[in-house]
């Protein structure tokens, strides 16, 4: 017998994925900071290009987020998460195989691009995913806890319509 009113899959799947996409994009943000002494003595780079390391990812992620949004609105945000997923998963086997400054600078430079557009998915289409699969209470909960465990590390967005 089939049940039409249960999903064709199961929704806690999806938030586990935004959820990783989430984790993926915060910490490679940070830890890369951690490796900088390594990446500086295996690599041969110079203050000056040590620094573009950690800018190219965090100014391409920041100046990519408004043309992401927008391009979400015109293809679709599932579509555009897991093109960004595959962009930055790419972008972090190049940075792990980079040999020169420049390979890693612009490696880091398309990883934050493809973070960029997993952010737009995870900022404004978490919520549409979850409340199509579960009843809109449900939602809200799912939804206001995901967002209450993000805000500690300042990538959550505030929903103003669902707190008045």
């Amino acid at each position: 017998m089939n049940d039409s009113s249960r999903p064709a899959h199961n929704p806690w799947v999806s938030v586990a994925i935004v959820c990783l996409a989430q984790l993926m994009v915060v910490l490679d943000a940070t830890v890369v900071n951690v490796a900088l002494p390594s990446i500086q003595h295996g690599l041969h780079l110079s203050q000056d290009n040590l620094q573009w390391v950690v800018n190219a990812y965090t100014l391409t992620f920041g100046g990519f987020l408004l043309l992401g949004g927008r391009l979400a609105d015109l293809f679709g945000r599932r579509r555009l998460f897991f093109i960004g997923v595959s962009l930055f998963t790419a972008a972090s086997l190049v940075n792990g195989l980079a040999s020169s400054s420049a390979m890693l600078v612009a490696s880091r430079a398309a990883q934050g691009i493809g973070a960029a557009l997993c952010e737009c998915f995870a900022a404004a289409g978490a919520k549409a995913v979850i409340a199509a699969d579960l009843n809109e209470a449900g939602a809200q909960a799912v939804a206001a806890r995901i967002g209450g465990a993000a805000m500690p590390t300042g990538s959550s967005p505030v929903v103003t319509r669902d707190m008045s």
